[in-house]
């Protein structure tokens, strides 16, 4: 679908502010915070016209991205990527799907399709629900703070605690075995790292086909699971899944692959990328870890403040399916929209000392989660793993800092904390 012109639009951001947003280091070196608080001040709906990209709007404040997210017939998730791509990989991608995506997941759809593929699992979703799982969440938090303890309180706190308890969680509710958990976890940093050195697929040139190849095993993986629970359904979200029906019809490979790999990656990634900073905010705060200490009744707050200081879906993209005016600007159909969710969550017109890590902070009207009909629908489930698992550290701790250097990902899509060297005195 094709839009205006936008670099003949007289909304241009400049240069300098286009290449940070273009640049997957500017989300590990938290450069992308200068460049949002820029943006929000003198150009909050601009166009970036980067070399190599097709242009986009950007829209960097709360309001507008609480009003684009509500609307999401008239701003469509599934006309083109819902994440940043240059042109030469929307293109590639487009060529090789005819038109469509390597996925086709709860992200990527519109109405009528979305509301009845995010029903299928909703239940799963709910407060109530998850109450039924709580004791079995809160025995895998005691066997990762007991790693703590058996460490004599020195980690690596994101590759011995944060990655792998929220996946033993994800992978508990699929009814996956824990033997797969190394691969999953694996093929998620690859996923979401095709820009990170670390993380992205070796032996691959090009995102493109790393991401092409992430996908194809996760389908050889998950397509042995689904098989397996048609023909031996159980009681998991495994087999609800694999047995799922739209309009009376069973759902097609790809779509059931698609679920999977959405709860199995953004499932536990970005619960990990929250709880490890965090952990990092308070190695760099005492007096925040002395408050939470002496008050676990803050413990709530204090996740819910992580989720935003980390807010690890740092975009996602939209696209205008007709003419229309958002904060004053004239979107026409077919353009491309950059919501910044990590700019929103430090927007100065809705928090006050935004770029201030507060446990006690209310109201904290974060949009880590999203807004409108795509909210997170692992939301409940991402601060009850938090609450338990910070419940069962701080019970141990009595004080934290840093041990090292810490580093986040490199990603302009979805990044954290990827090494995170922590000195505890336990109790």
């Amino acid at each position: 679908m094709e839009g205006q012109d936008l670099s003949a639009v007289n909304f241009p951001i400049p240069e300098n502010i286009v290449a940070v947003l273009t640049d997957p280091a500017a989300y590990g070196d938290h450069r992308i915070f200068d460049a949002y608080r820029w943006l929000r001040t003198n150009q909050p709906l601009g166009i970036a016209s980067p070399r190599g990209f097709n242009p986009f709007w950007v829209v960097t404040r709360h309001a507008d991205i609480q009003a684009v997210s509500q609307q999401n017939q008239l701003f469509r998730s599934s006309d083109r990527p819902i994440a940043l791509l240059s042109s030469k990989a929307e293109a590639r991608i487009e060529a090789a799907t005819g038109g469509g995506g390597l996925l086709r997941a709860l992200v990527q759809m519109d109405p009528p399709d979305h509301p009845k593929f995010r029903a299928l699992t909703q239940k799963w979703f709910t407060p109530g629900n998850l109450r039924s799982i709580e004791n079995q969440i809160r025995d895998i938090a005691k066997s990762y703070a007991d790693r703590l303890a058996i460490s004599g309180g020195h980690c690596d706190f994101v590759s011995e605690i944060a990655l792998g308890f929220p996946l033993r969680v994800v992978m508990t509710i699929l009814g996956v075995d824990p033997e797969h958990e190394p691969k999953m976890l694996r093929l998620t940093q690859e996923f979401f790292g095709v820009k990170d050195p670390d993380n992205t697929r070796k032996g691959q040139s090009d995102g493109v086909s790393a991401l092409s190849d992430v996908v194809s095993e996760f389908g050889e993986f998950f397509s042995s699971v689904v098989a397996d629970r048609r023909a031996k359904p159980s009681d998991d979200l495994a087999s609800v899944i694999a047995n799922a029906r739209i309009d009376g019809e069973p759902i097609s490979d790809l779509d059931a692959l698609s679920y999977f790999v959405t709860i199995a990656t953004a499932g536990h990634d970005t619960t990990s990328s929250s709880s490890a900073g965090g952990m990092w905010a308070l190695c760099e705060l005492p007096d925040q870890l002395e408050k939470l200490k002496a008050n676990p009744a803050l413990i709530p707050g204090f996740v819910d403040e992580a989720i935003r200081w980390a807010t690890p879906v740092k975009h996602f993209m939209r696209t205008a399916a007709a003419d229309t005016e958002l904060g004053g600007r004239s979107i026409r159909r077919g353009d491309w929209l950059m919501l910044c969710y990590a700019s929103a969550n430090r927007d100065e017109a809705v928090f006050q000392d935004p770029d201030a890590f507060r446990i006690d902070r209310s109201p904290n009207r974060h949009l880590a989660f999203g807004y409108g009909p795509h909210l997170c629908l692992g939301q409940y489930l991402a601060k009850l793993e938090m609450r338990i698992l910070f419940e069962e550290l701080l019970q141990r701790i009595s004080s934290v800092e840093l041990d090292g250097v810490g580093a986040m990902t490199v990603s302009w899509f979805v990044n954290g904390p990827k090494r995170l060297p922590i000195r505890c005195q336990l109790h």
